[in-house]
């Protein structure tokens, strides 16, 4: 019988996790190109009309293109790790980062995406990052595609609609494999690649407004993806021996919010459907559930001859995910909404929640481990799982971010249940270790960070970087291997 781990395993990855369209900035510099997130405006609290507003429309391009369409837009801005980034990475080796997630934002590299040739400059930049990186010992996760889908993709193909970027993908990635093969051991395909179905345009460059089959085009798209990303992982196995490719999910683990037979089999197809993406990348081919869906809502998906071979012979190593918060399914068109991380569902009484209405559950992330590891039988990471609040600032400058503390600490507790109880899990990356560029929102005041960074909502500051209290605590956690919490 094999033997329980009762603490964290000793070469546990403890680190934190970013996207480069949320803190590189310099959207313009060393000939990077524009990308979907850069496209992304700031609408001001009181004036938002949703939430989400990051679905954007072919008009909205063009207008922002055209500079009829004016306003703010922070994702260019980032936090300026570009020009920060050895300030920014001496704090994490401070915290003692084993791993720092980042990605490579492909319009840095492919500027149109279709370009033949790569930008020289782009790949310095991030030789150099991994270079500052491995001085401290600290291992880079990296992510392909974090929301960065080249803008010259969109307006030339409509983004992943197209079988043609399964090609391009394939050449960005094996331009970074071979480039960056002695420096990055462990590879991400797609962040969430369940945006798709959310926002086409985060998820994939797709302009959905004009599409007669909405339903059609986006899980085109999703085909297009899960291909390119079982060829990423057959190419970065080639290029890099020993390397490690996972795949990434938005985890929404849900529950009935009854015991009526119908709650509970409503929220099994729930979690069937956020289920879906990793079963096609973990056990290489689309569960039988999915094709009832797709007959139901006339989606016929073209799939070429060498398409079921590609994804049954490149399953991903391990399975990551993002978990922020829980669900709660009622098939009752009654009962208290509740928001939350790209998805909503019906309040549950049993828990808080966020600034932002995020409900919170620390067991929660237990028992998804817990049916991830039994679904898949592969190695988990949770590479994003934080807290965004509000921080006040001391007159002395201090920050006592307590209820930052107890959120990961909670969730550090079930994270060790969770092992105890036999999951593999091999690292823990908490969202935004630094304060930086909301993706939903597009703001800073909803702040994750053990760092704070002195920038506003309006893009006022001086972004100089400072110590929370949670980044003192979270140097103890990291420093006991998760036993001081």
């Amino acid at each position: 019988m094999t033997k329980i781990n009762k603490g964290f395993p000793a070469d546990f990855l403890w680190g934190g996790a970013t996207a480069a369209n949320q803190l590189e900035g310099a959207y313009d510099v060393d000939g990077k190109g524009l990308s979907s997130a850069d496209m992304v405006a700031y609408v001001p609290k009181d004036k938002r009309t949703q939430d989400h507003a990051i679905e954007i429309s072919s008009e909205r391009i063009q207008q922002i293109l055209s500079g009829e369409f004016e306003a703010r837009f922070p994702k260019r801005e980032g936090i300026d790790f570009y020009h920060r980034y050895k300030e920014d990475i001496a704090l994490f080796a401070e915290m003692g980062f084993k791993v720092f997630r980042l990605s490579i934002n492909w319009a840095r590299i492919f500027p149109n995406g279709d370009d033949a040739q790569p930008n020289e400059a782009g790949l310095q930049f991030y030789d150099n990052v991994f270079d500052e990186l491995h001085k401290y010992g600290i291992e880079p996760l990296v992510t392909l595609a974090h929301y960065e889908t080249p803008l010259g993709l969109t307006l030339k193909y409509n983004g992943w609609a197209s079988r043609e970027v399964v090609g391009f993908f394939t050449t960005y990635a094996e331009t970074v494999f071979k480039r960056y093969k002695d420096k990055v051991k462990y590879w991400i395909t797609f962040n969430e690649i369940n945006m798709m179905t959310l926002s086409p345009f985060t998820g994939g460059g797709v302009v959905i407004d004009k599409s007669e089959n909405k339903l059609q085009t986006m899980y085109q798209a999703l085909h297009h993806q899960f291909v390119a990303s079982a060829l990423a992982t057959k190419l970065v196995h080639e290029i890099i021996p020993g390397s490690q490719m996972g795949c990434m999910l938005a985890r929404m683990e849900s529950y009935a919010h009854t015991c009526n037979p119908e709650d509970v089999l409503k929220n099994q197809q729930e979690n069937q459907m956020n289920l879906y993406f990793t079963d096609v990348h973990a056990r290489g081919e689309y569960p039988r559930y999915m094709q009832r869906y797709f007959d139901e809502n006339n989606v016929v998906l073209h799939v070429e001859a060498d398409d079921a071979e590609t994804l049954r012979n490149n399953t991903v190593d391990y399975v990551a995910f993002s978990y922020y918060m829980t669900l709660t399914v009622s098939t009752s068109p009654e009962g208290e909404r509740a928001e939350g991380n790209l998805f909503g569902g019906v309040k549950n009484p049993y828990l808080k929640a966020s600034d932002w209405g995020w409900q919170i559950d620390p067991i929660g992330l237990r028992v998804m481990l817990n049916t991830m590891y039994d679904r898949y039988r592969k190695p988990l990471f949770i590479v994003e799982n934080g807290l965004g609040a509000y921080d006040k600032v001391e007159a002395d400058g201090s920050i006592h971010d307590t209820y930052r503390i107890d959120y990961h600490r909670q969730h550090i507790q079930q994270m060790k249940e969770a092992i105890k109880d036999g999951v593999e899990l091999i690292g823990y990356t908490s969202w935004g270790p630094i304060d930086l560029v909301s993706m939903s929102t597009s703001e800073m005041s909803k702040r994750y960070g053990f760092i704070y960074v002195d920038l506003d909502d309006e893009g006022n500051g001086s972004l100089a970087r400072s110590r929370k209290d949670s980044f003192h605590w979270y140097k103890e956690v990291i420093a006991s291997n998760g036993e001081k919490l």
